[in-house]
């Protein structure tokens, strides 16, 4: 909390920050300035309300702190920065971004709100070091309703790889280098992107539809076409990772292709080892690199999945209850700060104190539950009962509420 403690005008506001990222931490079951201000021992949700909506801090500046924090505990010369998108599911119209629109969560179209982030992944672990808010055209042709929502007046519309190219930028222009960048089917089949890649001169391993066309010396072809062609010895039985029930073997090969721009280009084709089920990867890098090295690209892309999963289940980034878009991004900010916190302990840890051969490695998960065990609040029973009333009081000024509002519309 020390590095990001600059970013605040007012102490209250700065310790009030320290709490709840101690709240998000927390076992707490549901993670929202109700439960998060009772659990740090304040008496109503007010301040955390406020830190979330009027307090003055600098989100993006905290933002920026977490992303030298990460690149700082999680160095790695070989990182690779992941690009995807997640959705929390909401109701209603009137939270910011939110639109029926597919979602990985949910599998399907369901109302939504979509944010694309960008993970570092190295040897060491890995984290979120940046965050964009899709903005759907239903939103951006409306400013009166952007403007509610607490969107800036000059708000243009942005598709994902644009934002996902912006962060990308922002990493670079902070002076971290890296040396690829990942992603899946949204990110590899913008031609807009690639080139926002190459022109920074960062190699990348981006997943392409089996109906992308590539070029090669003996012309152009659909991906799934050209794989088919390849002969039964190029293909190699590697890995893509360990994952947590060993390790993920897929067949691999890969093709050179023939492209006009600057770089060694190649597509790499993963096949299932049962199913047979292929999946396609269009790469770039200054010169060629072995199979092994693009594996290990695409492989880091199933990181960006854990660090969801962990960051929603473990400090609440999913479980924001706001509505306008500052709220939104310090939420996801301050929930980004956790989650960092664990995978650089996590990190630590391992390097300081190898597990006995009897225990696996500290997990995160396990880190959480020590923490919280040993530097959580211990609320005395004066404290809850104040609360059991407090929530007993505002439910009946909202039953009082809805009821006058009811009588109203029957008039």
């Amino acid at each position: 909390m020390g590095r990001i403690a600059g970013r605040f005008a007012r102490v209250e506001a700065r310790r009030r920050a320290g709490r709840m990222v101690l709240g998000l931490l927390s076992d707490l079951p549901r993670k929202n300035c109700w439960t998060i201000a009772e659990w740090a021992g304040e008496a109503t949700p007010h301040g955390m309300q406020h830190l979330l909506c009027r307090a003055s801090w600098d989100a993006d500046a905290v933002r920026d702190d977490v992303r030298d924090y990460v690149v700082e505990r999680l160095h790695d010369e070989q990182a690779v920065l992941v690009v995807d998108e997640t959705g929390d599911l909401k109701k209603g119209t009137h939270t910011v971004g939110v639109q029926r629109q597919y979602t990985g969560t949910a599998g399907r179209i369901e109302n939504s709100q979509v944010a694309v982030y960008l993970v570092y992944a190295g040897a060491q672990g890995h984290a979120a070091v940046d965050r964009e808010l899709y903005i759907p055209r239903s939103w951006t042709c409306e400013p009166d309703r952007c403007l509610a929502a607490g969107l800036p007046e000059d708000i243009t519309f942005a598709t994902k790889p644009e934002l996902a190219g912006r962060m990308v930028g922002r990493f670079l222009d902070a002076g971290h280098p890296v040396a690829w960048v990942a992603g899946d089917e949204i990110y590899g089949g913008n031609s807009r992107l690639w080139a926002v890649l190459e022109e920074r001169g960062v190699s990348y391993v981006l997943a392409v539809a089996c109906a992308a066309e590539v070029t090669t010396g003996a012309g152009r072809f659909r991906a799934d076409i050209l794989a088919a062609k390849v002969p039964k010895r190029a293909w190699q039985k590697l890995s893509a990772g360990a994952g947590a029930e060993g390790h993920r073997f897929y067949d691999w090969a890969v093709i050179d292709l023939a492209d006009s721009e600057p770089g060694h280009h190649q597509l790499l084709i993963r096949r299932n080892r049962t199913s047979g089920e292929r999946a396609y990867y269009r790469c770039l890098s200054p010169a060629p690199n072995p199979l092994a090295a693009l594996v290990r690209v695409a492989g880091s892309r199933w990181r960006v999945e854990e660090t969801f999963q962990s960051g929603k289940g473990l400090a609440g980034l999913d479980e924001h209850q706001v509505r306008r878009f500052t709220s939104w991004a310090r939420w996801v900010t301050l929930a980004m700060l956790a989650h960092a916190f664990l995978a650089a302990t996590r990190a630590a840890e391992h390097a300081r104190h190898p597990a006995p051969d009897r225990l696996i490695p500290l997990t995160c998960n396990e880190i959480q539950r020590l923490f919280t065990a040993l530097v959580g609040p211990t609320p005395d029973a004066i404290h809850q009962l104040h609360w059991s009333l407090w929530r007993r009081r505002h439910q009946a000024r909202s039953r009082t509420i809805h009821y006058h509002r009811q009588a109203a519309d029957q008039t």
